[in-house]
């Protein structure tokens, strides 16, 4: 490899260009979750984020095709640790919203990512983060729902997986090539998210059905997957959380235009708050570039270290 082509591969992505994947991956989620109302209601909700996971799972494996013999030990567990997180981040919040009101369920979940921005660095950052929690709760109102402590602890649970999502994504995007991770991590994801939903609601599948979770699998799941994972290859981690608190807002964005639900004002100033917040995030929150390669370790044509020229007394090189 000529240091060229060493160097464009080190070349890292703008901030900016993290936050368009990770507000596009938000936004196919709220689609998607919009679209899969009637399908919960045939299937349930364990039902549709199982086989949503398993579609997901089956179409990365088709599209990516990952060979194995190129992961490390330590690099295939941290993948199955990222696919265990992400079913767990999806079913529980499945089961939390079977029990809490939607608002109070995103709220305690928001917790997750929330916990990732207080940890990073710099107290400009815990500004944003302070901010977009402010805006969150605004937005979410979870003190117009009861707290059932089983629903609570599935939210806490979901907030945890969210937490642990963010890092693994960024972990396993940094040590494997590619989107070789994610195709493994996800096939993970979808036998834990089959595991669950079979014992009471895969009895009622059929291949319409079959067909419709695919086409929501591609939209919901592969699409945000992929793009959270490209995103978080351009964003720290604190960041990515901070930027999640955009969520609820896009939710709120979707109703008042597909469903005709006009916001409060409570809920309006939510919106100002965490989209400062992502502004904020977005502005402080790119990855560094790794520093250039030592043009003594420079790497010729044909793999053999060449030395660095020599100066001439006038200090240009040769």
């Amino acid at each position: 490899m000529s240091l060229l082509e060493h160097r464009a591969r080190l070349r890292m992505p703008s901030a900016t260009t993290g936050t368009v994947m990770a507000v596009a991956a938000m936004s196919t989620i709220q689609l998607g979750l919009a679209l899969s109302v009637s399908l919960v209601d045939q299937l349930g909700a364990l039902g549709t984020t199982g086989l949503r996971l398993a579609w997901a799972g089956v179409l990365l494996l088709a599209l990516v095709r990952p060979r194995l013999r190129d992961f490390s030990g330590r690099d295939l567990f941290a993948c199955a640790l990222l696919g265990t997180v992400s079913a767990g981040m999806m079913v529980f919040f499945m089961l939390a919203v079977t029990r809490l009101p939607l608002g109070t369920a995103s709220a305690l979940e928001f917790l997750g990512p929330l916990a990732v921005s207080l940890c990073g660095p710099g107290r400009g950052r815990k500004r944003w983060t302070l901010l977009a929690a402010i805006g969150v709760v605004a937005l979410t109102e979870p003190w117009h729902g009861g707290i059932d402590a089983v629903g609570a602890g599935y939210a806490l649970t979901a907030a945890a997986c969210w937490a642990a999502y963010i890092v693994l994504t960024q972990r396993v995007g940094d040590s494997v090539t590619g989107l070789n991770g994610l195709a493994v991590s996800m096939p993970v994801a979808g036998c834990i998210g089959l595991l669950v939903a079979a014992p009471s609601d895969l009895g009622h599948v059929t291949w319409k059905l079959l067909g419709a979770t695919l086409g929501l699998a591609a939209l919901s799941a592969v699409l945000p997957f992929v793009l959270e994972f490209l995103a978080l290859r351009r964003l720290t981690a604190s960041a990515f959380g901070t930027l999640m608190s955009l969520e609820p807002a896009i939710a709120l964005l979707a109703g008042l235009l597909v469903l005709g639900q006009i916001p409060g004002f409570a809920a309006a100033a939510g919106v100002a708050f965490v989209v400062l917040a992502g502004i904020g995030a977005t502005r402080t929150g790119g990855r560094p570039a790794p520093p250039p390669p030592d043009p003594r370790h420079a790497v010729a044509p044909d793999g053999e270290h060449t030395a660095a020229p020599r100066p001439t007394a006038t200090g240009s090189t040769w």
